[in-house]
């Protein structure tokens, strides 16, 4: 590795390998360079409308509105998330759910490749409800992929939607690789 300074009109830049890794100014103001910040694989998605979840079935929830998506690894319409960038990922999940009449169990949970991989699971009564959870997971990089699912047991069709502004949100980063 060779890192060199070379002075210009305007002040100096630092280079490591022939490429400019910082720029300092004649005032000494140091900008660095847009490669030594590689952009870090990270998603958020929300439902773009109410989904009806049937009782007592496990449904892939639809996240079709990216908020944002830093390296192009979300999927709205398959609404799943496939890194590029192997490391270990802070998942998260949340869908709410309209109030009922009975009183339900709703379970929120993480899929990887297309099974089960972490789970939060609440009683909650007839009033608006919402379920969420979190995991850290490994992914390869190129293959693994995570999900959003969802369950409930009113006796009935519930939908999800925005209640008292939560939303209906899917989101993950790279945390180490």
């Amino acid at each position: 590795m060779t890192i060199s300074i070379k002075p210009t009109a305007s002040g100096s830049t630092i280079e490591q390998n022939g490429s400019t890794i910082l720029t300092v100014d004649n005032s000494g103001n140091i900008t660095p360079s847009n490669s030594m910040y590689p952009k870090v694989p990270a998603f958020r998605a929300s439902a773009s409308g109410a989904q009806t979840l049937s009782s007592t079935t496990f449904t892939k929830i639809n996240f079709a509105t990216e908020i944002f998506d830093t390296n192009s690894n979300y999927d709205t319409s398959l609404s799943r998330f496939t890194p590029t960038v192997a490391g270990y990922y802070y998942i998260y999940g949340m869908v709410r759910f309209a109030a009922t009449t009975a009183s339900k169990v709703l379970v929120a949970r993480i899929y990887k490749n297309g099974s089960y991989y972490s789970a939060y699971e609440g009683v909650t009564g007839t009033s608006d409800s919402s379920t969420q959870t979190s995991a850290l997971v490994y992914l390869n990089g190129s293959t693994d992929y995570v999900e959003f699912y969802s369950y409930q047991n009113s006796g009935g069709n519930l939908n999800t939607g925005s209640y008292n502004n939560a939303t209906v949100v899917f989101e993950g980063h790279l945390v180490s690789v």
